[in-house]
This record gives structure tokens, sequence and C-alpha cells, in this order.
């Protein structure tokens, strides 16, 4: 079976400076980027992952559905960061067989997976 790895996530938010925002308490440089005739967005390289941030243009473009999760060093932190900054929280910090884990959601509603080592 070949190699197969992410390389790209793009969520789509109302507010694209608020949700880089957000998600640089969490460790993330973004840049503003334009290619051609494309809305600016941002983009955050993590190793050979890129994670961008687009503007919603369209009621039906919706990216809400998906689940994303990042590793942190102090998920009790983290999860603070965020909810101080708007993001609603979905499960508390707690142990879990993956390690320490909590889930919020974005200014949007994307749900957000933080996860560290048990405490």
């Amino acid at each position: 079976m070949p190699s197969v790895a992410i390389n790209l996530i793009v969520i789509r938010s109302a507010d694209i400076d608020r949700s880089a925002d957000l998600y640089s308490l969490l460790g993330l440089e973004f840049t503003k980027h334009s290619h051609g005739s494309g809305p600016q967005h941002y983009a955050a390289e993590m190793g050979s992952l890129v994670f961008e941030i687009y503007p919603v243009q369209k009621e039906s473009e919706t990216s809400t559905g998906a689940r994303i999760g990042f590793r942190v060093e102090d998920v009790d932190a983290a999860a603070l960061r965020l909810q101080e900054s708007g993001a609603r929280l979905v499960s508390s910090p707690k142990d879990s067989p993956w390690g320490r884990r909590a889930v919020l959601a974005d200014l949007d509603g994307h749900k957000i997976e933080i996860t560290g080592q048990p405490v």
C-alpha cells in the first residue's frame, strides 16, 4: 500500500482575522495570502502540513462539520486561552487513553480537539 500523509487542511470562517487570532493561541503562525483572483486567506505551515483559513463566500460553503485535532504542551492552559478568546468549551480537560484531552468549538463552530500528555 502506498504511503499517505495529510498535507492540507482548509476551514471556512465568517471572520478569518478573528479565527487566525484564535488558532494562533495554539502556537500556529499565520501569513496572509491571496492566489491570483482568489480571496485573501491565512496559512500556517506545520512541518509538511498547511492549515488554511478561507472566508465563507456562500451560505452553502461550510466546514463546521470537521473536527480538527492539535497536540499541545498544556491542555488545561490552551483550553483556558481559547475560552478567554471566545471559544466554547464542549468537553472539559480530562485524562483519556490518548493523553489529556479537551474539545472546544471555535468562533464558527468547528470542533477543536486538543490533546497532550496525561497529567
